[in-house]
């Protein structure tokens, strides 16, 4: 099946790829402004320069960011991460004190997870079965993988395309039999991208490379960290620059949060799958977060009342 076939069926779900596109575009926008020194745009002006009516563009970001446009701006300004490192710093020991760890409730969404053990790892997947399909996302084509026990993969081919990141995922386990199955994995991709549900994780990698992933999983939504503090929390606070390779090495992208890390400087670092998509992951867990606290504060507020 190709990605236009298994991402281009109707509905819901295949709106989100549509959305991801004009996310990208309007970052675009947004940057060349801001490089050039000008005002942030208004909701006219990026409505026209995508080719939109402002009341049609104003509707498809409050449903696909859960906020308006001039608010969702805010959050893919250049000093995105700066900020996020200011005001949403997660410190991991706190986190995994507090119970976000991997068996906990985890950005919505519970998910189950186990690793492969060092000797199944070292054998490259030989003996065992991975299924594999496309999938439409928030973030764009989105390609699946999963054993018999849950997700092993998940990449995101916006910017990579598709053969290259279909090249990436096979080559980590190149001893496995890969078989497509779409329909196999669908109900763990849409619980994952639908954010309900239970999702399973199959962890292939290293020893080092699970502890990487599991601090990972102990980042909130909303939140971020640095490459520093996660060497910090497994315990190798000198080995940042390992730690930095086993996060970029993160096979399950958005469930296991990679672009949740951030350098110290308050950079945004790499992106296995593309910058880009980092920053509209960063954005839109941000600005969800931020709506679900307006949220919680006015049912508060009635409560009181």
């Amino acid at each position: 099946m190709s990605v236009q076939t298994a991402i281009g069926r109707g509905g819901e779900m295949g709106e989100q790829s549509y959305h991801f596109n004009v996310m990208r575009r309007a970052i675009e926008l947004i940057d060349r402004t801001q490089q050039a020194g000008g005002e942030a745009l208004s909701l006219e002006e990026l409505a026209a320069q995508v080719s939109m009516s402002p009341a049609h563009f104003q509707r498809l970001f409050s449903r696909w960011a859960g906020v308006s446009p001039k608010k969702f701006e805010q959050y893919l300004r250049l000093g995105q991460a700066k900020s996020l490192l200011r005001e949403r710093f997660t410190t991991l020991e706190t986190a995994h004190a507090v119970g976000l760890s991997g068996g906990g409730r985890l950005h919505d969404l519970f998910l189950r997870w186990e690793a492969m053990s060092p000797g199944e790892y070292a054998r490259h997947g030989a003996g065992l079965t991975i299924f594999w399909g496309w999938f439409d996302s928030p973030f764009g084509p989105a390609l699946a993988m999963g054993t018999e026990k849950g997700l092993c993969g998940l990449a995101f081919a916006a910017e990579t395309g598709p053969e290259a990141a279909m090249a990436d995922l096979r080559g980590r386990w190149p001893e496995a039999e890969f078989v497509e199955d779409a329909g196999r994995l669908r109900p763990l991709v849409e619980a994952a991208f639908e954010q309900k549900g239970e999702t399973a994780l199959h962890m292939i990698g290293s020893p080092l490379q699970i502890k990487v992933w599991e601090a990972l999983l102990r980042i909130p939504s909303g939140h971020v960290t640095t490459y520093s503090e996660i060497a910090q929390s497994i315990g190798a606070p000198r080995a940042v620059r390992a730690v930095g390779t086993a996060v970029g090495r993160n096979p399950v992208g958005w469930l296991i949060p990679c672009h949740r890390a951030l350098r110290k400087s308050g950079g945004l670092g790499g992106y296995h799958w593309g910058l880009p998509v980092k920053r509209v992951m960063l954005a839109y867990e941000a600005a969800r977060e931020d709506d679900r606290g307006v949220a919680r504060d006015e049912g508060r507020g009635q409560a009181a009342g």
